[in-house]
């Protein structure tokens, strides 16, 4: 959509009402004609606009994009998305955060993205991303903490999508599998990629990109078998606005609670409840060589521990735990 279109959407949904075509066309500075050629376009974009002699335009329904627009009225977080930039296309909605946030983006901004061209997940994957369906965001955050402390992150946005979507309802009950990913039935449904910026003793920033696979409606090849969605889970679809809002709502208190404790004990006992891997045999491919176990829970500092056949404890601060078949 045309910038101008997008500002007539913002003026419209802050009306609430009915506004002329003189008054708008005044505003921003154009004639009525070209008024209603962005009209035109809010509707071709799936906004319904009501259009009355005598009194003007209304904007009467919205078109499930994660827009602001679309997302502040779900939104209520004191800082975080009240700054956000929504694009049509990017080449990684991480990559536009990094970028923003070197040149001083506040914290709380969140860059969206409708489709991602080079989308990117942990350990170089890459993230499929169409266009339309589902939620690719990145959020800046400038937290106060040691760099040690930052790879927490990743589990304290876990627990908050996690939340976002068990708030669905539709009998989710929705996984976390350490250290970035949340399943639903087995399959992936989400994933995190914190990327940091910082010196030896503090972080000058954090950016912080989720994928949620939301209204997709199927998966090819390899994915098929490894990835699903909301709506292949619960057979409705979600409003992508509402949970991009929910995850927001559900993480700012979060985050400010993290500031205030020394790790990550006062969500531990959620992020165990509800962990896809406790109790399961996994393989962990290490520098020092593959590890096998079981894993017997997670650290309040955030590793994820592994018994092994000899009774040993491990912890385990990075690489990626896989199922042992």
């Amino acid at each position: 959509m045309h910038d101008i279109s997008l500002s007539i959407l913002r003026r419209l949904a802050a009306s609430g009402s009915f506004l002329s075509g003189a008054e708008l066309s005044m505003e921003f500075g154009m004639t009525r004609s070209a008024v209603w050629k962005h009209i035109r376009q809010l509707r071709s974009a799936g906004y319904g606009v009501e259009a009355r002699t005598g009194l003007g335009y209304r904007l009467s329904s919205m078109a499930d994009r994660p827009l602001d627009v679309e997302v502040e009225q779900h939104l209520a977080t004191a800082l975080f998305g009240r700054r956000l930039y929504w694009h049509p296309s990017l080449g990684s909605t991480n990559t536009e955060a990094r970028a923003m946030a070197a040149e001083g983006a506040a914290e709380g901004a969140v860059v969206v993205a409708d489709l991602q061209t080079a989308g990117r997940g942990r350990l170089g994957r890459s993230w499929d991303s169409p266009s339309g369906v589902n939620l690719y965001f990145s959020l800046v955050l400038r937290p106060l903490l040691p760099p040690g402390r930052i790879p927490q992150l990743t589990l304290l946005l876990a627990e908050a999508v996690r939340r976002a979507i068990s708030g669905l309802g539709h009998g989710l009950r929705p996984s976390v599998k350490w250290p970035n990913d949340i399943f639903a039935e087995g399959r992936k449904l989400s994933g995190i990629l914190c990327e940091m910026q910082s010196e030896a003793d503090r972080a000058h920033f954090v950016v912080a990109g989720i994928g949620i696979n939301v209204n997709q409606p199927s998966f090819e090849g390899e994915l098929s078998g490894t990835a699903t969605s909301l709506l292949l889970e619960t057979g409705v679809p979600v409003s992508r606005p509402a949970l991009l809002a929910s995850v927001l709502n559900h993480f700012e208190p979060l985050y400010r609670r993290w500031h205030d404790e020394p790790d990550l004990g006062f969500v531990l006992g959620e992020l165990e409840a509800h962990a896809f891997l406790r109790g399961r045999r996994v393989v962990v491919d290490r520098m020092r060589g593959v590890l096998e176990g079981t894993v017997t829970g997670i650290a309040p500092t955030g590793e994820l521990i592994i018994t092994d056949s000899d009774g040993t404890l491990h912890r385990v601060a990075s690489g990626e735990a896989r199922l042992r078949k």
